[in-house]
Parts: C-alpha cells; structure tokens; sequence
C-alpha cells in the first residue's frame, strides 16, 4: 500500500475490520526483560500509523500491570484501536514458574471486571480464554463469556490454546472470533486440528510467537547468555543448552531467504505466517511483539514480502527439526490434548 499501511482482515465472520498484522504488547512491561517505558509508547503510537489496530494484552502479565500501561493509549484512541485482553491465568509473583489456570463462572465474572476497570474502557472489544482448565466443561465457560456480550462488557469472544474439538464445543454455545496459539516456522502443532476447525467455522486465527519469541530475527542466539535473568525465555527449553545450538543452525535457511529478497529473517519469518491465511484459507492475523518504533516498521513491511514456491519448500522443512518444547510444561498447551 502506497502510504505504508498494512492491509485489513475480519476477526470471526461479523467482528471488526483491523490491519491484517496486530501487536503483542506483553513484552512492553512483561517476561522480557528491561524496558523502555518511552519507546514502547511511541511504539504504540507508530504502529497505528502504520494501520495497526488489533492491541493484544493479558490480566496476567505483570499482575494486571501491562493493561495499566496501555490504558492512556487506548484512551487517546479508543474508537480506532480493538482491544483484546485474556483471563484464566494467574502466576503468582512469589513463583513465575508457577500457572493457576481458573476457567470458573464466578472467576470469569471478577476477572472482567477488573481488567476494564484496569484499561480504562466500558467494553472489551475481544476477550479471551487465555488458557483451558480441564475440570471445566469448555461450553460452561463459554456460557459465563456469552453472558457478557449480552451485558455489553465484550463484544467479541477468542480462545487460546485450544483444540480444533474444544473449538467446535465453543462455537456451539456462542460464536467464536478468534482463536490465538502459537504458529511459526518453529511452531506448527497448530495445524494439527485447530487450523481446520477454525476455517470450517469462519474464525480468525491469531498467531501468537510467529517470531519465535525473537529466536528467529537473531536477536539472541542462547537464552542463558544472551538474556537478563529475569526474562521469561530463559526458562523455555528452545532457547537454552544444546537445543539453543541446534535450533541456532536452523535459521541458517532463513537468512539464505532473506538475503535473496533483501529482507531480514524477521520478516521472512512473517510472511510466512501471513501467507498460512492463503494455504489454508482462513483470515490470518500475527500479532508479533515489540516494544521498538524501528521493530514494528519491519514487521509491518513483512506484510508485502512475496515468498517463492523455493523459498517455501526450504521454509516447509524447518519446525519438524526444532529440538524443545513450547513450554518446560506443556500441559496447559492445546498440545498435550490433541
């Protein structure tokens, strides 16, 4: 697009319209590390300039503490942002390692409530289910969540982490908007049976990660050496030992691809994602995180860089030789219930 805005994508089959690439905002206070409050500011800023709409933030990071932070630019810009927050998760500050999953009514119901109080608006435009607890019936939770559009605290509804069968339970109880999991070219578990179930019911799939968590721009190489201690990757198996190396040699291919088209591995990263929409005919829309101005204009270019057919079957071959797991506990990933 002549002006440098990114194209748009339909969240579910009646939600909103917003730019075909959102914006993880976790990293702007949360799990990664030092931050500069700023420039993650301007970075919100510039990436709505750039026709980023879709804002994705979670009660969980940072005990509520990353909706603190982005309240004043919803604020500013209420009616030209959508605004997606999760519940279900809680880490105990006392132990990160730790994940308290509550899908529970009387849960769900405190939990919105404090999250709009926390970002500031009257509505949630997209609300999810950040992760499945398994002792409660997914159409239960479902339930308490339709209740809420009802009552004109959300509009629209998401899932995370689910199955392509825990999908369609939802949908069977209120329609589902988007589905956000993990999806990348070291990430493909998704494809599994969510992919299919999302595009039979007219859902929008939000890719969460699609750069590796940074591991496939290059911008760390170990976990264990390259990054602070307090930072969330270093606890994840990919990132460190002898699956860091190897993993490591894996973006040897990527760079090969990014060199012929004189982009970055980043980039070459998410246009592959975003090219997933028209492989399996489903709206697809990433919402890689960044907390930098230069980052975010990167990453929306990714939107008009065309792959090859060659570059795709180089590409193709990669997450089946990732050493590691997601996660050190898999067990709250729609993974480990396929």
């Amino acid at each position: 697009m002549t002006d440098g805005r990114i194209a748009t994508a339909r969240l579910g089959t009646d939600g909103p319209e917003v730019g075909v690439q959102g914006l993880g905002c976790m990293g702007m206070s949360f799990a990664y590390g030092p931050t500069d409050a700023r420039e993650a500011r301007a970075t919100l800023e510039r990436a709505l300039e750039l026709g980023v709409t879709l804002y994705d933030t979670a009660d969980a990071y940072g005990q509520g503490d990353n909706e603190r932070f982005l309240a004043p630019f919803f604020a500013a810009h209420r009616d030209e942002v959508v605004v997606a927050t999760k519940f279900a998760l809680t880490i105990p500050p006392d132990d990160p390692n730790r994940r308290i999953i509550r899908n529970d009514a009387p849960y769900v119901r405190q939990a919105v409530e404090a999250s709009l109080e926390r970002l500031g608006v009257d509505v949630i435009d997209l609300y999810y289910m950040h992760r499945r607890d398994v002792n409660v019936p997914v159409e239960e939770t479902v339930g308490v969540m339709a209740e809420l559009v009802r009552e004109g605290k959300v509009k629209q509804l998401g899932l995370s982490e689910v199955t392509g069968a825990e999908l369609r339970a939802a949908q069977s109880v209120h329609p589902i908007a988007a589905v956000q999991s993990e999806w990348s070219l070291f990430s493909r578990d998704v494809e599994t049976s969510v992919v299919a179930a999302a595009r039979e019911l007219g859902v929008t799939l939000v890719p969460y990660s699609p750069l590796g968590r940074g591991f496939l721009t290059g911008s760390f190489a170990n976990a264990d050496s390259d990054l602070t201690e307090g930072d969330f990757r270093r606890r994840q198996p990919r990132f460190t030992g002898d699956n860091a190396a190897a993993n490591g040699a894996l973006l040897d291919p990527i760079r090969e691809v990014a060199k012929a088209h004189g982009a970055s591995p980043g980039q070459v990263a998410l246009a592959w994602v975003h090219l997933r929409a028209a492989v399996h005919g489903l709206p697809v829309v990433p919402i890689p995180g960044t907390r930098s101005r230069a980052r975010v204009e990167e990453n929306t270019a990714a939107t008009r860089l065309v792959l090859t057919e060659a570059d795709l079957a180089v590409l193709d071959a990669i997450a089946g030789r990732v050493a590691g797991d997601r996660y050190a506990d898999m067990t709250f990933a729609a993974t480990s219930r396929e």
